[in-house]
C-alpha cells in the first residue's frame, strides 16, 4: 500500500478517538453501491478487502461460523500508531452529450407527431425523463481514496493529488464523526521562496536534493508558467528563467535517498515514489495480500513520519494552528482535478 500523492491536514485541536469509537462512527456511513436511479454513492469501505483476507488464519469458532470470508472486514486498519481508512465512491457514467442527443431526438419526434412546438419547460421535463430511463443502463466506475491518521504527527494524510478529491474524504470523515478539527498546514516560511532559493543555489537542505522536475511561474502574470520535466535543474536555461524573475511553484526533489516526489507550493506532494523502500519490502517473504499490505503500510508510515519532520523544518516549522473546525479554502477546491 504505497501512496502516490499526499494532501496533508493538520489537527487544530486534540484528537484521539479510540479504535472502537472510530470503527463504530465509520460504520454509520458504509459504502453502498448505486441504486438504479442514483448518480453516485459514497461511503466507507475496508482498507483491506475481504478477498485479501480470506487466507488469514481463523480461529476454530470463526471457522465453525463460516470462516473469515463471511465476516465483515473492519473499516479501520491500525499498524502501530497509524490508522488507515478508505472512502469508496461509485458513479454512473452518463455523459451530458448522450442526454442532450437523446432529448433532442425525443423532442423532434414529439414535435413531428403532434405538429406543435416543444418549449423550454416541457423540454426540461423530457430531459429529466430521458435521464431517468438512461441512468439504470449506464456503466459504473468505482474509485477508492485512502488516508491514514497519524496522531503522533498530528496529521491526516490523504492519498490524493487534487483538493476536491481529498476534501471529499475529509467531509465524509467530518460527517461520520460530527466534527473534525483540521486545517491545511501553514509554514513560517513561504514554500515558494524556500524552493526558489534552493534552485538558485542548486542545493537544497534538510536531506533534500534537487531532482529533475520543476514548475516556474511569473509573479506578475500567473498564466505565465514554465514546466520542466527530466531537466538539468542546474543548467543555464533554468538559471535564465530565475534571472527573469520567475519563482518556483513546484519542485522535484529526492529525500534521504529513500523517496522522490514533487513538492507544490501549497505543500501538496505529488508523484511520490518509494524506490528504495519498495526494494526492501520485496525482500520480505510475505504469505498473503493482507500481510503484504501490513508490511508496506508499516514501512511507508515510518519513513513518511521522518519525511514530514524534514519537510516542515525546511520551511521554517509550522505556524501555530488556529483553533476550531477548519477546512480547505474555496479557492483550493476550485483547483483543476489532477489524475491520481
Amino acid at each position: 500500500m504505497w501512496f502516490k500523492n499526499l494532501r496533508l491536514y493538520r489537527f487544530t485541536q486534540p484528537f484521539n478517538p479510540s479504535s472502537e469509537e472510530l470503527e463504530a462512527r465509520l460504520a454509520e456511513i458504509p459504502f453502498v453501491p448505486c441504486s438504479n436511479y442514483e448518480k453516485s454513492s459514497l461511503g466507507w469501505t475496508a482498507p483491506i478487502p475481504a478477498s485479501d483476507r480470506t487466507h488469514e488464519v481463523v480461529s476454530e469458532e470463526e471457522a465453525e461460523a463460516g470462516g473469515l470470508e463471511e465476516l465483515e472486514p473492519p473499516l479501520t486498519h491500525t499498524i502501530g500508531k497509524y490508522t488507515m481508512i478508505c472512502a469508496r465512491r461509485q458513479e454512473r457514467l452518463l455523459p451530458a452529450s448522450v442526454i442532450r442527443e437523446s432529448t433532442s431526438e425525443k423532442v423532434a419526434e414529439l414535435e413531428q407527431r403532434q405538429a406543435r412546438k416543444i418549449y423550454r419547460k416541457e423540454r426540461k421535463q423530457i430531459q429529466e425523463d430521458v435521464t431517468a430511463i438512461l441512468l439504470p443502463q449506464a456503466f459504473t466506475r468505482t474509485q477508492r481514496t485512502y488516508a491514514y491518521l497519524s496522531l503522533e504527527d498530528n496529521l491526516l494524510v490523504v492519498d490524493a493529488a487534487s483538493a476536491p478529491r481529498a476534501e471529499e474524504l475529509v467531509t465524509l470523515l467530518r460527517n461520520s464523526l460530527g466534527s473534525l478539527p483540521v486545517a491545511l498546514p501553514e509554514t513560517k516560511r513561504n514554500p515558494s521562496d524556500v524552493m526558489t532559493s534552493w534552485l538558485q543555489a542548486s542545493k537544497a537542505s534538510d536531506k533534500f536534493d534537487l531532482y529533475e522536475d520543476c514548475e516556474l511561474y511569473n509573479p506578475q502574470d500567473g498564466s505565465n508558467i514554465v514546466r520542466c520535466k527530466g531537466q538539468d535543474l542546474e543548467g543555464e536555461e533554468i538559471g535564465a528563467h530565475l534571472e527573469a524573475g520567475k519563482r518556483v511553484k513546484a519542485l522535484g526533489v529526492s529525500w534521504n535517498h529513500l523517496l522522490s516526489c514533487v513538492i507544490d507550493d501549497d505543500l501538496t506532494i505529488k508523484r511520490l515514489r518509494f524506490e528504495e523502500m519498495k526494494e526492501e519490502s520485496e525482500s520480505f517473504a510475505e504469505e498473503t495480500p493482507a500481510q503484504k499490505f501490513d508490511q508496506e503500510f508499516a514501512l511507508m508510515t515510518l519513513e513518511l513520519s521522518n519525511f514530514f519532520k524534514s519537510l516542515f523544518n525546511a520551511f521554517g516549522g509550522l505556524e501555530t494552528p488556529k483553533q476550531g473546525d477548519s477546512h480547505a479554502s474555496e479557492s483550493e477546491n476550485q483547483e483543476s482535478n489532477d489524475s491520481d
